[in-house]
């Protein structure tokens, strides 16, 4: 997500400071498809379009975190505290049409009393365990809780303990989950080590593992995912007044996390680099199978402001 002050100017200067959630619901009234991009010849990925998700139509914006399942079921979590589910319906060569079956609801943390605030609302990661269970990273208050269904309660799930020198609003946005079950997680903006790595930890509770991560320069870790393979790939967003939001996709191989140790240092190889991506605000990614090819999806989170979208883009491994 961004900052709090920093959604307050974009609004401001645009003067629809004034206007407030409520008078944005009313800009767009439907879920509806977006065209493939236009991606460098030789890309590593293939787009097969997209849908632009309106928050008039969900109910809620500030989409951080998403899973896609085999069955196309779509999973999303945001940083207002909800939780969406949705089927997507692709045409038959794989063309995005529509979210059918949309359910919505707030998140249950499982406290019997939710600290003030947005302390256990600030939703930004979501990753699946291999016994299906759901894993939800807050900021704010920084914290994981795990939850048997996503519309169901949570409970506590240990994460390292120097998490909580994590910045308010630069923690948990990245967590992924291995096919052997570990899990790596990458901070936004706790910044470790006397070489300016990002604080990163590979394994679990009770036994994580601190690594460093590296992004490129200017550029923040938003979102991580696990391969079948065994590698990650992680989402690296930009902002500037001058050049706008800007994303990327890169790639940590799965020899690279096999013999991860104390202090190795992570560092991605580029999938999609920013001129490949529209000017949005990229915080999710998630990998899926379909048609006995491999797939992800992107999502951008429109921090609900009229000058940003929720896109939704779906592609293709093209070998």
């Amino acid at each position: 997500m961004i900052r709090r002050n920093r959604r307050s100017l974009l609004l401001a200067g645009l003067g629809l400071g004034w206007l407030g959630y409520g008078g944005l619901r009313g800009w767009l009234a439907e879920i509806s498809p977006l065209a493939p991009l236009p991606l460098p010849p030789g890309a590593a990925l293939r787009s097969r379009g997209g849908l632009k998700l309106d928050r008039a139509a969900i109910g809620y914006g500030g989409w951080s975190g998403l899973h896609v399942g085999d069955d196309l079921t779509l999973s999303a979590v945001s940083d207002q505290g909800y939780w969406m589910q949705g089927r997507l319906a692709l045409d038959a060569a794989g063309t995005p049409l529509a979210l059918e079956g949309l359910r919505t609801g707030a998140i249950d943390s499982g406290f019997w009393l939710e600290p003030p605030g947005r302390l256990t609302s600030d939703a930004e990661s979501l990753a699946r365990l291999p016994d299906g269970s759901w894993l939800i990273g807050f900021e704010r208050w920084h914290h994981v809780t795990r939850h048997a269904r996503l519309d169901g309660p949570g409970a506590i799930w240990p994460t390292p303990r120097e998490l909580v020198d994590a910045p308010l609003n630069a923690g948990l946005e990245s967590l992924a989950v291995l096919p052997d079950g570990r899990c790596l997680a990458i901070t936004e903006g706790l910044w470790t080590g006397p070489h300016g790595w990002l604080a990163a930890w590979l394994g679990g509770p009770g036994r994580w593992v601190k690594l460093g991560y590296r992004p490129a320069p200017g550029f923040v870790p938003s979102d991580a995912c696990g391969l079948p393979d065994g590698g990650v790939l992680v989402v690296e967003r930009a902002f500037s007044y001058r050049q706008w939001f800007r994303g990327r996709l890169v790639r940590l191989p799965p020899e690279t996390l096999a013999a991860a140790g104390p202090g190795t240092l992570l560092q991605g190889e580029a999938l999609l680099e920013a001129d490949a991506l529209p000017r949005e605000n990229w915080e999710a990614v998630s990998a899926f199978s379909h048609a006995g090819e491999r797939w992800l999806a992107m999502l951008t989170d429109d921090n609900e402001v009229p000058v940003q979208r929720g896109l939704l883009h779906l592609f293709s491994w093209t070998s």
